[in-house]
């Protein structure tokens, strides 16, 4: 199987990572704006509820919805002179806690990652939101049309939230990486819905779900725990909406097909997994005097590196695709030798 970004990748010790040396390339690809995206349509003259659990999860939407500029008290301070996160959250502090830098500098690094790494969400909200509006053209079924609709709005409002953080209280907003501006592009490229919803539903917004728990978890502002917590409750629907696609399309797949859906399901986070932050440390470790390459070479060949890697795969993404029979023995040692699957 080919593997996305070939060009870009190169060995680093005993891991191979994704690595976009110069400004050249990137700046290529966040150039593209364009996107030539050909979309069936598909019309439906069945206006009744025929799919029960679409249904019911199109009516919890519907209860879950919520103002981002009113339900969020946007009066709490959040400044790099705080620890907005758990120290031992961020990559960063950790960094220069070990190269003796002052506590003060171990803060404005965790909040530079912090804003970075919500920048790199804003960026897939916005994926998300496209893709969705393509779903309510390729779904067959009108619950699943409700669904994608209700879904819509709600990316429109995480792009929202997200970019009033990120101006009115971080003060930036990082441009998309690389390697994520080609797999989200490739999701919108995907022809029919069935990669469209493993894409994004199952795998992009699994992810989601993982990472913004773990930051919730990990932070110390209340708008930003709020935040997240609002954000992720919708991502959890979904990513249960993905799941209940994949499982109707499983169940008639023929075993060649569910291979080809699993080794692709595995190259579109394998490629996540190539860039170990190296474009976030490339991007902000300078200011810091950090070497990124040689905090990706050190990070990689550590005794628990899978232990460290593996969560943000392990809290949502993998239990849904073994559970949809899309990791098996023929691909799991792949997941487990790259540190993405971790049992304890």
């Amino acid at each position: 199987m080919d593997k996305i970004l070939s060009e870009y990748r190169r060995p680093l010790g005993d891991f191979e990572v994704v690595d976009f040396k110069t400004d050249a390339p990137i700046d290529t690809l966040r150039g593209q704006v364009d996107v030539d995206v050909p979309i069936d349509l598909h019309w439906t003259w069945s206006y009744g509820s025929e799919m029960e659990e679409f249904r019911r999860l199109y009516e919890k939407g519907k209860l879950g919805q919520w103002n981002a500029l009113t339900d969020l008290d946007w009066s709490v301070p959040f400044s790099p002179d705080e620890w907005q996160i758990n120290p031992e959250a961020s990559m960063l502090a950790q960094i220069l806690k070990m190269m003796g830098k002052d506590e003060s500098t171990q803060k404005a690094a965790a909040f530079d990652e912090l804003g970075y790494n919500l920048s790199q969400l804003l960026h897939g909200e916005q994926a998300a939101l496209q893709l969705c509006g393509q779903l309510t053209n390729v779904c067959t079924e009108m619950d699943q049309k409700f669904y994608a609709a209700s879904q819509t709005i709600d990316e429109a409002r995480h792009i929202e939230v997200f970019a009033k953080f990120l101006t009115e209280k971080v003060g930036t907003i990082y441009p998309i990486g690389g390697g994520l501006k080609t797999l989200l592009d490739i999701l919108l490229q995907a022809k029919g819905m069935q990669r469209k919803v493993l894409g994004m539903q199952t795998l992009f917004e699994g992810m989601a779900v993982g990472i913004m728990e773990m930051m919730r978890s990990e932070s110390r502002n209340p708008l930003l725990s709020t935040m997240l917590q609002r954000v992720g409750q919708d991502e959890a629907r979904h990513a249960a909406f993905g799941v209940l696609n994949m499982r109707r399309i499983v169940q008639d797949a023929s075993a060649s097909y569910m291979e080809e859906m699993e080794d692709w399901a595995f190259g579109i986070l394998e490629t996540l997994n190539a860039d170990q932050q190296l474009e976030m440390l490339r991007t902000i470790g300078p200011k810091y005097d950090i070497d990124a390459e040689a905090v990706v070479a050190i990070t990689t060949t550590l005794p628990n590196f899978a232990e460290i890697n593996s969560p943000i795969y392990m809290h949502t993404v993998v239990p849904n695709l073994r559970n949809l029979g899309l990791i098996t023995s023929r691909t799991e040692d792949h997941w487990r030798r790259l540190g993405m699957i971790y049992d304890a």
